[in-house]
């Protein structure tokens, strides 16, 4: 059963209507809609008002009052006047970061500090001292039953032992977070521990030793061309290590002299921005000289596909005990990548050293098993070369 009713209220003269339903003989629902008012009337009476009328009746303050009133999602807006703040004073000119890092520690300076309430006396705790509240019950309770049985043996050792013999001890069983470093060094090096460091010591840094800087690379650059040029029986070992600004023609003289020469044993080319360009060059090199046996290309811009095709070159000779290409502009090589330099070191018989950053566990088991059974090959022939002797 559902009915209307209608009244008039006292104060105004607006209608408003009441409905209710009664949906059973216990259950009466009721629902009232009030009209949206404005300063306590309703928007109806505001349909003929005229704005113009009341902006013209407003003072220039009141017009800049109600100008501050603004809606900050109006997208009509642009972005600075979607605020209320408005500054009227005028710029002081350009920012003088020196002049104003001087004021404000000028300000700090005669700014007096506020003046404590309670005068401060060494000793003396100002104010109610805090004290933890005593942990619970039952987790007094589950320490107290906590019990390991040692041994009278273990126990004995354990409760006659100084503070260094702890130590010693927790350094051999791994406990790092119970020592400082110092404490942790001295103990493995058993130098003894140094004075004042125990547990009621207190743990201070210790100072890094200071190293002295490597001297620049001296090494001629046209001389040592020259040099693998001319196959000198006495240059055996080329270090270009950390020389900037090599021309690609200087490499290319060198990679081409290293395609002949035959005594040349260890090639460093670390950090002298190598490139794609020279990688290929240099494969080409270690394709026909079969006398290198250490090549270190490391932190240069070599690719993943560069690094893969040098260690591809090893196998043409199979001269080459250590490899070095780690650190490259690119970091990760990916999946693909280190499986194919796992399958081409699994296929090389002589190298013994790879230095190479591998992201996988596959690769570096796989590599890391093949590199121990080459060494082991090589420690074996030498042992029977020795006894054949």
């Amino acid at each position: 059963m559902e009915y209307f009713q209608e009244w008039e209220d006292t104060e105004t003269t607006t209608t408003r209507t009441k409905t209710v339903k009664k949906t059973s003989s216990t259950t009466t629902t009721t629902t009232m809609t009030t009209p949206a008012k404005l300063y306590g009337k309703d928007l109806s009476v505001y349909d003929d008002v005229d704005v113009d009328t009341l902006l013209d009746k407003l003072t220039p303050e009141e017009i800049n009052i109600l100008a501050k009133e603004v809606d900050p999602d109006d997208s009509f807006l642009p972005p600075s006047q979607r605020t209320s703040y408005d500054c009227d004073k005028k710029p002081t000119g350009p920012l003088n970061r020196r002049q104003l890092i001087e004021h404000i520690n000028r300000e700090a300076l005669e700014t007096p500090d506020r003046p404590e309430a309670v005068a401060y006396v060494a000793g003396v705790i100002r104010g109610k001292k805090w004290n933890p509240p005593p942990p619970p019950q039952n987790q007094i309770d589950a320490d107290e039953k906590i019990q390991i049985d040692l041994g009278d043996e273990y126990e004995h050792a354990l409760t006659n032992a100084s503070q260094e013999e702890i130590i010693d001890l927790a350094a051999i069983l791994g406990f790092h977070s119970m020592m400082n470093q110092d404490q942790y060094h001295a103990s493995l090096l058993n130098k003894g521990q140094p004075v004042g460091l125990g547990w009621d010591g207190i743990t201070k840094a210790s100072k890094p030793k200071i190293f002295p800087m490597d001297p620049p690379n001296s090494t001629d650059v046209d001389d040592s061309i020259r040099r693998v040029q001319n196959d000198d029986p006495k240059y055996i070992d080329l270090n270009w290590n950390n020389i900037k600004n090599i021309s690609d023609e200087k490499f290319n003289n060198l990679f081409e002299g290293l395609e002949q020469n035959t005594h040349l044993e260890t090639l460093s080319l670390s950090n002298t921005g190598l490139t794609d360009r020279g990688a290929e060059k240099l494969a080409q090199a270690l394709e026909n000289n079969n006398h290198l046996r250490v090549v270190n290309v490391e932190s240069n811009n070599i690719t993943p596909l560069g690094v893969v095709r040098l260690i591809k070159s090893l196998l043409k000779q199979k001269s080459v005990e250590e490899f070095r290409a780690t650190n490259q502009r690119t970091q990760i090589l990916g999946n693909k990548i280190e499986m194919e330099i796992t399958q081409l070191i699994e296929k090389n018989p002589t190298i013994l050293r790879l230095g190479l950053h591998l992201e996988y566990n596959d690769a570096r088991h796989r590599i890391a098993t093949h590199l121990q059974r080459n060494i082991d090959t090589k420690r074996r022939l030498s042992r029977l070369g020795s006894t054949s002797h």
